[in-house]
């Protein structure tokens, strides 16, 4: 076996233990599970009556191309992919306070790295469980969902829309060597998504010019488009949204870098 690969390996095998880990610990809070489950229920039911009263119970009727048991399933999707993503920002804001980002510094795995294999190890394990918890009351509700295809589209897109959530979290958390406190900007970050990327309503039924402000924005790569792929799948969009990701993912991937060596930079100085 060659030195490169030998190395990439090696890499596997720490990526593999940090997503062990990270279900272990998932596993061991079971009561924060339910009361998130309970919280979702909770939701998702004040969401199916709104929407019913909006569709005045009609379920042929068709507002911007949706029905209303497609935009009940859109909730469901874009609340699980919104419930899935770990508070980023607490945990980095943390380890520069009590000093533990000198610890992760000097483990053999990029800090980045070790950050984004442990919030997907958590994300895909809370998307999964909350999937299953919103599709149950949602079934219970408007029906068993009949997407063909498009569940195929949310999967795969769920992957990438997941990866732009960590990429938007760890810039705003990378904040923290400069101003310590970000939770003020992952409320605001937060805000975006619910409103700008989709998560209350389709981006569809806002006002032609937010449309097109939504357009220019990552948030609707997180949300928007993974649900809408699920509920009204279409094959020549797909891979107009995969090439969107891709493009975000560079783009922010670059941005996310740039931030975490001159604040890695700055931490070396004031250290020494």
């Amino acid at each position: 076996m060659s030195e490169r690969l030998q190395r990439w390996s090696a890499k596997g095998r720490k990526i593999e233990a940090i997503y062990r880990i990270t279900l272990r610990q998932q596993l061991a809070y079971k009561a924060d599970f339910i009361l998130r489950a309970s919280f979702l229920l909770l939701i998702l039911y004040v969401f199916i009556q709104l929407w019913t009263a909006a569709y005045e119970g009609d379920g042929e009727r068709l507002i911007a191309g949706f029905s209303l048991k497609q935009i009940i399933w859109y909730l469901v999707f874009t609340e699980a992919l919104t419930m899935a993503s770990p508070h980023l920002c607490i945990r980095i804001e943390e380890e520069m306070k009590n000093g533990d980002i000198a610890l992760r510094l000097i483990r053999p795995l990029s800090y980045l790295g070790y950050h984004y294999s442990s919030y997907m190890a958590e994300a895909l394990f809370r998307f999964g469980i909350h999937l299953a918890v919103g599709s149950f009351i949602a079934w219970l509700f408007v029906g068993p969902p009949a997407f063909g295809l498009g569940w195929l589209g949310l999967l795969s897109l769920s992957a990438g829309a997941l990866t732009i959530a960590f990429l938007l979290n760890g810039i705003v958390a990378l904040c923290a060597f400069w101003i310590e406190e970000t939770r003020g900007l992952e409320f605001v970050l937060q805000k975006l998504k619910f409103t700008v990327g989709g998560m209350l309503l389709p981006i569809d039924l806002m006002p032609e010019w937010l449309q097109r402000i939504c357009a220019w924005l990552p948030f609707q790569a997180v949300l928007y488009i993974p649900a809408r792929t699920a509920v009204a799948y279409e094959e020549a969009a797909v891979l107009q949204y995969f090439a969107l990701q891709a493009a975000w993912i560079i783009v922010l991937g670059a941005g996310i870098m740039v931030i975490y060596r001159k604040g890695v930079s700055k931490l070396h100085v004031n250290g020494g």
